[in-house]
This record gives C-alpha cells, sequence and structure tokens, in this order.
C-alpha cells in the first residue's frame, strides 16, 4: 500500500495506521544478541498471517516500535495480543537465555502504547521510529521514557495540525 493510497476492502474504504509502542517486563534489556533480529523476523510473519502491514520498525534491547496499516476489522488490543503472545512465546524457544533475566515467564510489560496516524504525521514517525537505534544519550542517566517522548511529540504535532484545521498559524499561536 503506497503512503497517500487508501485501501478498498469489501463495502469499505480505509486508511489507518498506529504506532504502537511495547516494552518488556520490568524493562529488562534482553532484546539483543539476536533476540532483536528474530523478534523482527516474528513480527513480519504475524503480519503476513493476520494480513496487516509493517511500515515501519525497530526493536530496542527494552521496548518495540511499530507503524502498522491495519484494516478495520482488526480491534487493536487482541492484534498486540497476538504480536506479544506470538513473539514471546518463540523468543523463549529460541533464546532461552532470556529467561534468566526474566521471571515468572513473562517477556513483555502488559501496558502499551497506540497513537493514531494522519498521512500528514505519518512520514514524522517513520523517521521517529527509523532514529531509534542511532540516538545517542551520551551516557549521562536514563533516557525519556517512551510514554513521554510520544506525550511531548503528540503535543507538537497535534497542536499544530489542530491550530492549521481552525485556520491558525502554527507559527504565530
Amino acid at each position: 500500500m503506497d503512503k497517500n493510497k487508501l485501501t478498498y476492502g469489501r463495502g469499505y474504504v480505509y486508511s489507518l495506521q498506529y504506532h504502537i509502542v511495547w516494552c518488556t517486563k520490568y524493562r529488562r534489556q534482553v532484546l539483543k544478541d539476536g533476540a532483536d533480529t528474530d523478534c523482527k523476523v516474528l513480527l513480519r510473519k504475524l503480519a503476513q498471517e493476520y494480513r496487516f502491514r509493517i511500515s515501519a520498525m525497530e526493536v530496542m534491547p527494552d521496548h518495540i516500535h511499530l507503524l502498522i496499516d491495519a484494516s478495520p476489522q482488526f480491534c487493536i488490543p487482541n492484534m498486540i495480543k497476538i504480536m506479544k503472545g506470538g513473539t514471546a512465546r518463540k523468543l523463549f524457544q529460541l533464546h532461552p537465555e532470556m529467561k534468566q533475566k526474566l521471571w515468572g515467564g513473562h517477556l513483555w510489560n502488559p501496558s502499551y502504547c497506540v497513537v493514531t496516524v494522519s498521512d500528514r504525521s505519518r512520514e514524522m514517525v517513520e523517521q521517529y521510529i527509523d532514529s531509534q537505534k542511532e540516538k545517542e544519550w551520551g551516557g549521562k542517566g536514563r533516557p525519556p521514557r517512551d510514554l513521554a517522548r510520544l506525550q511531548a511529540y503528540d503535543r507538537e504535532v497535534l497542536d499544530a495540525d489542530h491550530i492549521r484545521l481552525q485556520g491558525g498559524d502554527p507559527e504565530t499561536s
């Protein structure tokens, strides 16, 4: 699906994109040393099986960013449950050493963040996801939590879009 193209279903037309972020349990940095690559492969297989499209993806040591295009028939909580469950089971099989850093048999934190993406903000979200591994924090303190960065992004982008929709200039408001 092209970025600005609509998708046609039986009796409906849609263009739905979601930026999804979820973290490992206890923010343990276990998605590395090949587990990150395996996680990407597993997520692509799930996307193919369940017929949604991953437009951008980055697997960090303690969290995942996805930008997906999905049909309106998908219930987002169910989709996330499928992705988390399918990847956790397989990753524990492929990388049993991960269980040493996690207890209780859980790879993922039960929470997640989902933000809808418009055609106007899609490119910025793709760049944000693609730049995750490139960011350096200089070894000073802990990087800002993902939710705080997403909320700041939403305030900046969505507030500017809201002002434009009302006919104002976001630079002067």
